[in-house]
């Protein structure tokens, strides 16, 4: 079949739109199509429980675990929109809407999350702490405190805990690891974050303790 505009594909790979070749990008929007439209549901489900208590129609411990669940359900889907989206450049994400993402994502937890920052902030340089935070997540399956700081000149995220279980095949994925290197579906993180570092010109580097693990970019 000749190349044609109704086939893109079929051009040499030179010549393909940007857009095509671009998979980080196309990865990145179907993220943010799958939490856009799941987002708008399980908030509707959130109200109409609200709706329900106030009303005094349902109450009792299976209440309580419907409400925590939608409230889970929505902080999840709030941070994975974020991580996993589309961070177009000069979108700027506000304090007090990352604070209540992390806030929302650590209620009930062992982890601790110290946002050290002040102001807005771009959605890119958010999307990589985020993907950062999902990797030391993987390291402290018994709780911890995360450090986030930064500036003009770079990030760092800090995990300390008194037991880590650092994987160290996986964490060297994020600096000079083999790309070739299988991961689950619960490790994405790992390929994703040196992906949109690149695509932001970042390097990512790692440096690994018995009790702390830091991500630089």
């Amino acid at each position: 079949m000749p190349p044609s505009a109704d086939h893109p594909t079929d051009l040499p790979p030179s010549d393909v739109p940007q857009k095509f070749r671009r998979r980080e990008d196309l990865v990145a929007m179907l993220g943010s199509r799958i939490c856009h439209d799941i987002i708008s549901p399980v908030s509707a489900i959130g109200n109409g429980v609200e709706l329900l208590a106030m009303g005094g129609k349902v109450d009792g411990p299976e209440m309580d675990l419907i409400v925590e669940s939608v409230n889970n359900a929505k902080a999840r889907v709030r941070f994975f929109r974020v991580a996993f989206g589309l961070a177009s450049d000069g979108a700027q994400l506000g304090e007090r809407e990352i604070r209540s993402i992390i806030e929302d994502m650590t209620r009930g937890g062992r982890t601790r999350i110290e946002w050290q920052l002040h102001g807005d902030r771009p959605r890119g340089d958010v999307k990589l702490v985020f993907l950062a935070l999902q990797c030391l997540e993987t390291a402290m399956p018994y709780g911890g405190t995360v450090e986030v700081t930064g500036d003009d000149t770079g990030w760092q995220v800090s995990g300390t805990a008194d037991k880590m279980k650092t994987d160290a095949a996986l964490f060297g994925l994020l600096t000079d690891g083999d790309p070739n290197h299988a991961i689950t579906a619960a490790q994405v993180q790992f390929a994703l974050l040196p992906i949109e570092a690149a695509r932001q010109d970042r390097q990512v580097s790692v440096e690994i303790a018995p009790t702390r693990i830091d991500i630089r970019f």
